[in-house]
């Protein structure tokens, strides 16, 4: 029997937490100083949810282990940088190579889709052979292919396409488009929650689809889900696809975010990140990697710098010096890990539609399942 007893992602709490973001984060955006580290903290953080949703739906809905998220991500952010620098700016950054081989750039928008497709492209070709493997050994295959892309990229060959070893940069940033559009760099926070917010909610209803019914069948049971007529090699190939196709937009948006892109930033550590990242917030829960990945990036790069300049929340101390918030940080996620086994959230979804349900009950004062069921067993 296939388990029946996890729910959908519930759209409408969903809808509700973007919409409280949204407005936590422009609030933030009119009062908090711009040299504030929440900015970057929260661009870095809607990159991360996306790329960590996108594996979660791999591994969390699907149960296919895959580590191939960083070359997933830095597929997407060379195409999408690639294909929007502005063609006054090859010269000085494909200097090297004559000026690259594409002179006329496109709409960043539409440079974010193809970013996606090419990943799911490469995903699509690596999926037909990587796929017949199961647990470690598609970890393994997964993992091999992003070293792999990394290296390729960084080959002088493909240097007039990829600028080689070198930096791709003046491409469309964050920055550059709120200061475009609204004549001020505050605001890009807002941009990459926008786009990783309308990202995710196409995944989330992925997986509230028929789809995304099959591919928990998939990992419940493979044997059963066959018996019930889903076609296995099919669906977990859509299933890469799809995680790949946002990985890539991840990748993008990583790109939009730091300004400049270079191929060793994408190592076998960033995929760890992740995967990290969507242990600590549930495996098979999406509001659970979303909540895990602001913490992640708040944690490491905000919260805990103190530790590493000698003061930390008023307290002077000769043992915070370089590297301390680091072994702090691992402590954290230790106990995080040795307490809370299966994540923040488990696979269960924040639902303001159960909160509601418990509040409407208790005001009419009807007892709960449990305490019907006791009041059933004394009569």
């Amino acid at each position: 029997m296939l388990n029946n007893k996890k729910k959908k992602v519930d759209l409408v709490s969903m809808l509700v937490i973007v919409a409280i973001l949204f407005a936590v984060n422009i609030l933030a955006e009119m009062f908090v100083p711009r040299t504030s580290l929440f900015f970057s903290v929260v661009k870095k953080s809607c990159v991360y949810a996306l790329v960590a949703v996108s594996m979660n739906l791999l591994n969390g809905f699907t149960g296919l282990f895959s580590l191939g998220q960083a070359g997933f991500m830095l597929i997407g952010a060379y195409a999408y940088a690639i294909l929007t620098i502005p063609a006054e700016m090859r010269d000085s950054v494909y200097q090297y190579f004559d000026g690259g081989l594409i002179n006329e750039p496109i709409f960043w928008p539409l440079a974010l889709i193809v970013a996606g497709l090419v990943a799911g492209v490469f995903a699509f070709l690596i999926g037909l052979p990587v796929l017949r493997l199961k647990s470690d050994y598609l970890a393994i295959a997964t993992l091999g292919f992003a070293e792999i892309i990394r290296a390729f990229v960084q080959w002088d060959k493909f240097g007039p396409l990829t600028n080689g070893s070198n930096l791709l940069r003046g491409y469309p940033t964050f920055d550059s488009l709120a200061s475009e559009w609204f004549g001020s760099p505050k605001f890009s926070s807002t941009i990459a929650l926008a786009i990783t917010a309308v990202c995710i909610l196409l995944i989330v209803l992925f997986i509230n689809s028929t789809y995304g019914r099959a591919l928990k069948a998939i990992r419940d049971d493979e044997i059963a889900a066959e018996a019930m007529g889903i076609n296995l090699a099919r669906h977990k190939q859509i299933s890469f696809i799809i995680s790949s196709f946002f990985a890539g937009v991840g990748g993008a948006l990583l790109a939009m975010h730091q300004s400049t892109i270079q191929a060793t930033a994408f190592e076998s550590a960033m995929t760890y990140e992740i995967l990290l990242i969507v242990v600590v917030g549930g495996i098979g829960s999406i509001s659970g990697s979303c909540i895990s990945s602001f913490l992640y990036i708040a944690a490491s790069e905000w919260w805990l710098r103190g530790l590493d300049s000698g003061s930390f929340l008023g307290i002077q101390s000769t043992l915070f010096r370089g590297g301390f918030r680091k072994v702090v940080f691992s402590v954290i996620i230790m106990i995080i890990v040795l307490f809370f086994r299966q994540g923040i959230m488990g696979d269960k979804e924040l639902s303001f539609t159960r909160i509601a349900e418990k509040i409407k009950r208790k005001s009419k004062k009807e007892p709960s399942k449990k305490e019907a069921e006791k009041e059933v067993a004394a009569k």
